[in-house]
């Protein structure tokens, strides 16, 4: 099943509101072997709208269209589709009864403008919708389906969960696809093309393969398509063993895992703690690791020591140290990590302390320059990096950076588990 997608707002096309819709519904639409084929954003224009139907209805079997169903004069969409399928408006009265229920159950009057969100082409089927006010429209036209739904998330997301998505995998063919993404970090994506050329050559034309990198990570998405689920799943399981031999120091998960999910797997499997003390980070770190559901099991806090008088005053570091050799130094980096594990009692530390930029750097110590401590129980150990990006990219990297260091300590460590 093709399938086309047309997401309809001014306030899509001008970035006042991110788009985040038409990457759920196709992610949701993949996991269920039906393929997106074209992804547009149009203006609250009759013709656009009219123009990008024309469009989607000669190329896909199916168009799912969001936004411009609302009560107000800017949202013209079912008018539009209306006037498409000519056809008439009329009052659905299940709809009605779900408008009206709405706005009585919160103690607001009924209005006119109201009662016309229940205002539907006649010819349409409506799929109810339980959590708002827009109806979700279902039109059929020379064996092609387009289907209009509300552009407020929840709104979108109940009815694609509730409604659509089953109506539609019940006319799926035979197609099958598959997504894997193996998840790496700690080398740049050219380096890892180079790495593994061989291996992406001898892939199947079957399986195709995209590098998705940012801030110091790479994912690599293998898609392959056949007619048969179980049998391109193995096909992919056995080029991912293929692949490990050769990068597998750099992957650390799958799909939907993140770094954070890895650590905290392994600390909660050894029964250890973490805790924090950031510098030029300022409290990412610390977020990135209570990002998991359940990371209150590890994670015991952490200390944002911007100024040197808190370095010194709350983590111990020395004075001689800051003095010989700054704030921004290896030496500095392994006391506050040391100083973290000793105040917060935790296994395991991470501190970090850099030149964010844009101003700050010098010969010696050049912009974008970090240093990254982790305080473990065998000791400290610290590594430098010069990431020469903006501020806030420094940041980003960093804290990324800060993690993956941590997972692979924890991955070499034979650390046992405390009873």
């Amino acid at each position: 099943m093709k399938i086309h997608i047309i997401n309809i707002g001014d306030e899509l096309l001008i970035g006042q509101v991110v788009n985040t819709n038409a990457s759920w519904m196709a992610e949701e639409l993949n996991k269920r072997n039906m393929t997106v084929t074209n992804i547009t954003v149009v203006a609250d224009e009759a013709e656009a709208i009219r123009s990008q139907l024309d469009r989607s209805m000669s190329e896909a079997d199916t168009v799912l269209i969001t936004g411009g169903l609302g009560p107000t004069k800017d949202d013209i969409t079912k008018n539009v589709l209306c006037e498409y399928f000519d056809d008439t408006l009329v009052t659905h009265v299940p709809t009605l009864e779900t408008v009206r229920s709405y706005f009585t159950r919160r103690g607001l009057e009924f209005t006119e403008i109201n009662k016309s969100q229940a205002l539907v082409p006649s010819r349409c089927t409506v799929l109810l919708n339980q959590v708002g006010t827009a109806p979700c429209m279902v039109f059929s036209h020379n064996k092609k389906t387009v289907i209009s739904m509300p552009g407020v998330p929840f709104e979108m997301k109940w009815l694609m969960k509730e409604k659509i998505l089953p109506l539609l995998e019940k006319h799926l063919g035979t197609e099958a696809i598959v997504h894997k993404t193996i998840l790496t970090f700690g080398i740049g994506e050219s380096f890892l093309a180079d790495r593994i050329e061989q291996w992406e050559n001898a892939l199947p034309p079957h399986i195709h393969l995209a590098y998705l990198p940012e801030a110091g990570k790479v994912r690599l998405r293998l898609s392959a398509y056949g007619n048969d689920h179980a049998a391109i799943l193995n096909e992919v399981d056995e080029q991912i063993k293929k692949l490990l031999p050769i990068i597998g120091d750099n992957v650390y998960g799958y799909d939907d895992d993140s770094i954070a999910i890895a650590i905290g797997r392994i600390l909660k499997k050894r029964n250890a703690t973490i805790g924090v003390a950031e510098s030029c980070t300022g409290g990412l770190v610390a977020n990135k690791l209570i990002e998991p559901s359940g990371a209150s099991e590890y994670f015991m806090g952490g200390i944002t020591a911007y100024d040197n008088r808190i370095k010194m005053q709350i983590l111990n570091v020395p004075e001689d140290i800051l003095e010989k050799y700054g704030a921004v130094s290896e030496q500095t980096a392994i006391m506050m990590a040391e100083g973290c594990r000793d105040i917060l009692k935790v296994d395991y530390a991470i501190a970090t302390t850099g030149i964010s930029g844009p101003t700050g750097g010098t010969a010696e110590k050049p912009r974008g320059l970090v240093y990254i401590a982790i305080a473990a129980p065998d000791g400290a150990s610290c590594q430098h990096y010069v990431f020469e990006t903006t501020r806030q990219q420094h940041q980003e990297r960093t804290a990324n950076q800060a993690m993956f260091d941590l997972w692979k300590i924890l991955n070499v460590q034979n650390t046992p588990t405390k009873k």
